[in-house]
């Protein structure tokens, strides 16, 4: 039980009727959680408006409810409190339930439309290595140093966030890797928390069906690092136009990384290999399994973060060679007929057309590449025809498929994706909607030292179908489809 006045903290509060000195138990703002004593957070959704339930959550005992707007009708015995806005009310009452934890770790945040999940990942992984109990929060899990949760959101609500964050105090944690989603920092799921630091990866085309334009998408992002405290770092990747952006109103300490450009930390690829990559970093050269780019800049972004925190130089490089791939993020298998397939988690043009460039770049020149690709329902629509476009102009095959339809026709999907393709790759194009049969299809259609790219699900084990989820996962479904070429 904690007491209603201490929760509230910090919370700017325009109204209030009833008692703060009430002693409280768990805190919801799904009203059907709701049990006695509780106190129930009234959220404008999407889909639904929080305050059409707080007579409910009343009705299951709830002793506060924090909301916009006052109901009508007020219950005695029940204290309302009336906040500008009630996201960013639970993210400190969150954060003040669970005392506070971010403040008791070295929390990094992780923001940009590709890379969040393999840098986050990779440096819970190299700190791991390096002797210490670390955090994940990641599209993939949660971890807890070694113990594992599941997770369904890039970022967690506020709730989930502190309760882990909380348990990560009680284990020792001593750093935490999280991935800061635009949604996430949108709805306030950021707020509350103390980062010692943050990263940027990079800005590209994605979720404009939530933000509605590019610069509100960027200005979201921005939103991380703005709010930074003096004492924290701001890491970003300056070859990206929108690098410098992110850093131009941030009170903390300005660093930056680039490939192409002068920066505080940089990288240089000298040679690349399908097993892997030479790089040079700080003048030290070292060999990297995982290849391409966009890869050189994530451990890159990895090499500098680990330097900021106080990680011995030389001993990060070594423990930067050893880092393998994460699940989903150009995971490649070579079959007995010497078909390459590679699974990738590469869901926008952007990151579609990375992948492409490094596949193209270790080519020999005599290789085809088939591409399998598929678009989400119910997520950005306007990026279904670029994606055909690049997926149709830079393979000598696409396939285009079901990714997750959602509640949309996959059908339709896929004819918006047909929509890019320029005539001349017209004959390029497959279109089988069934993915499994399309990943057979590649497989079928790929003679020896063919590459094949499966693209836009990644490490998911999933496919959802109108709010059905079936196990599918491509990179079981591409090799078992290889292993029977031969029956």
């Amino acid at each position: 039980m904690k007491l209603l006045k201490d929760i509230l903290y910090g919370v700017r509060l325009s109204a209030v009727n009833g008692d703060t000195n009430v002693m409280v138990n768990q805190i919801h703002f799904d009203s059907r959680k709701v049990e006695l004593d509780d106190v129930f957070v009234a959220i404008r959704g999407l889909v639904t408006d929080g305050h059409k339930y707080i007579q409910k959550a009343i009705e299951l005992g709830a002793k506060a409810v924090v909301c916009e707007e006052f109901p009508e009708i007020l219950v005695n015995g029940v204290t309302y409190l009336k906040v500008v806005d009630s996201n960013s009310a639970l993210a400190i009452i969150a954060a003040n339930y669970y005392d506070n934890p971010s403040k008791n770790l070295k929390l990094v945040g992780i923001t940009g439309t590709n890379g969040k999940t393999t840098v986050s990942t990779l440096l819970y992984n190299l700190f791991k290595k390096a002797g210490f109990k670390v955090g994940l929060i990641s599209t993939i899990k949660v971890l807890v140093d070694d113990k594992e949760y599941t997770t369904s959101h890039t970022t967690p609500d506020v709730l989930t966030i502190n309760g882990h964050l909380s348990e990560m105090n009680e284990e020792g944690v001593e750093y935490c890797f999280m991935e800061v989603s635009s949604h996430g920092i949108h709805q306030k799921r950021s707020e509350g928390l103390h980062f010692e630091g943050a990263i940027f990866t990079n800005l590209s085309h994605d979720h404009l069906d939530y933000h509605k334009s590019f610069a509100e998408y960027r200005d979201t992002k921005k939103k991380l690092f703005d709010n930074l405290p003096k004492t924290a770092f701001a890491l970003s990747n300056i070859d990206d136009k929108n690098g410098l952006v992110m850093l131009q109103n941030t009170k903390a300490r300005k660093v930056s990384y680039a490939l192409k450009t002068y920066a505080d930390y940089r990288a240089q690829i000298l040679e690349k290999q399908f097993n892997g990559q030479l790089l040079k970093i700080d003048d030290n050269e070292i060999w990297s399994k995982l290849i391409g780019d966009f890869n050189a800049y994530n451990l890159l972004a990895i090499y500098a973060t680990a330097d900021i925190l106080g990680l011995e130089k030389m001993e990060t490089l070594k423990l930067i060679s050893e880092l393998e791939n994460v699940d989903g993020r150009f995971q490649y298998y070579i079959s007995k007929e010497k078909i390459t397939a590679i699974v990738d988690y590469a869901h926008t043009p952007d990151a579609l057309k990375n992948v492409l460039i490094t596949i193209n770049a270790l080519r020999t020149g005599n290789e085809n590449v088939i591409t399998v690709v598929g678009c989400g329902g119910d997520r950005d629509k306007s990026k279904r025809p670029v994606m055909g476009h690049i997926a149709s102009e830079m393979s000598n095959q696409a396939i285009f498929t079901s990714d997750n339809p959602r509640t949309e026709s996959p059908s339709i999907i896929i004819e918006e994706m047909e929509a890019g393709v320029e005539p001349q790759n017209t004959k390029k194009v497959l279109s089988i909607e069934n993915r499994k049969q399309a990943i057979k299809a590649a497989c079928k259609l790929a003679l020896a030292n063919d590459i094949i790219l499966v693209a836009g699900k990644g490490h998911e084990t999933y496919q959802e179908t109108n709010g059905k989820r079936v196990d599918f996962d491509d990179f079981k479904e591409v090799k078992e489809a290889l292993a029977n070429l031969n029956k």
